[in-house]
């Protein structure tokens, strides 16, 4: 009896050891507070222990990990396992997915913006990019065009954009200094109090980013269809530790990315975008539309500088730039059917 109890013990033991083994825990940094644009995220921790059993858990921290505009940093020296973070944080960092917040490129549904994001992500140029920060793409973080909210005066036409401090980020930042204004580059995390204290009259973002960090509970107008652009916000995992996961835990993860850009796009659109007209509304926000004409001349002085400069500076990089745009382009044209 002693000897069935002693070797049961181990057994027990031993089954123990071999259950924590199999264990995998991640932790994920993202920041704010749970909103549309950390779905996906949030989804793919679910499913991913959803199919493993509880085995591969993943602990989503809003700020608790890392400051936003250094997430990238983190993953590069395995502070955490996965991070999302936005391009035109630091462009100098990942300049290659740069090229999907360049203005005016011309994306329209958030369908195409997962599909282009998604192939441009694939790319060797790309991924060498992002490889440098031990950093291996997982999935975008589909966004709608940015709009501004603003205070004061609402422009009348574009150029009452002259002199304006908006907080505009990368591409987007580009062309609201082509109409004069003054673009300042921040994380979404400060905006409301550099709003609160005059440091920027005016924001861009997108609807959810508004809503979420409260530029609409003091703005007084908002462009409906400026649409200068949007920024490119991929999730990442350090490449080391996703390839030191088990062949089971990668498949669970891997093979759950388009279910959880499935849903974030679904909510974004059923859930996000319905609460928005009705957001501003309840508090008094004036729209502004430009017109057809004025839009144009926007974009026609934008566009296309934007976009050679932008080739200039990958080529000085050392980045195929040519390249790289003239896929963007030709993958956008593509999901258009053009």
């Amino acid at each position: 009896m002693k000897h069935y109890l002693k070797y049961g013990a181990i057994a027990a033991i031993s089954m123990g050891f071999a259950t924590q083994a199999m264990a995998t825990e991640w932790n994920v940094s993202v920041w704010g507070k749970r909103r549309a644009f950390t779905e996906h995220v949030e989804k793919l921790a679910e499913l991913v222990s959803e199919k493993t059993g509880g085995e591969f858990t993943m602990n989503i921290s809003y700020g608790g990990l890392s400051k936003n505009k250094e997430n990238l940093d983190g993953i590069s020296i395995g502070a955490f396992e996965m991070a999302q973070f936005c391009a035109g944080y630091h462009r100098d960092k990942n300049p290659s997915i740069t090229v999907l917040e360049l203005p005016f490129l011309g994306v329209e549904t958030l369908e195409q913006e997962r599909e282009l994001s998604m192939a441009l992500y694939a790319q060797d140029a790309v991924k060498d990019d992002l490889a440098r920060w031990n950093a291996t793409l997982l999935m975008p973080s589909p966004m709608p065009q940015y709009n501004l909210v603003g205070l004061g005066d609402a422009p009348d036409s574009l150029a009452g954009f002259e002199g304006l401090s908006v907080r505009a980020t990368g591409g987007i930042g580009k062309a609201m200094e082509a109409v004069g204004a003054v673009p300042t580059s921040m994380s979404a995390t400060e905006v409301r109090q550099a709003m609160d204290s005059g440091v920027v009259k005016a924001v861009a973002f997108a609807p959810h980013a508004h809503m979420s960090f409260g530029t609409i509970e003091n703005g007084k107008w908002w462009t409906t269809n400026l649409n200068p652009g949007t920024v490119n916000c991929p999730v990442v995992a350090n490449t080391d530790a996703l390839n030191d996961l088990s062949d089971a835990h990668r498949e669970a993860l891997l093979g759950s990315i388009d279910e959880a850009l499935d849903y974030y796009i679904d909510n974004y659109t059923n859930n996000t975008m319905a609460k928005w007209d009705p957001a501003l509304d309840e508090r008094g926000i004036e729209r502004v539309t430009f017109s057809d004409e004025a839009l144009a001349a926007f974009k026609e002085a934008v566009a296309g500088p934007a976009a050679a400069s932008w080739i200039e500076e990958m080529n000085a990089r050392g980045l195929p730039g040519q390249e790289l745009y003239d896929f963007a382009t030709a993958k956008l044209a593509e999901l258009k059917g053009m």
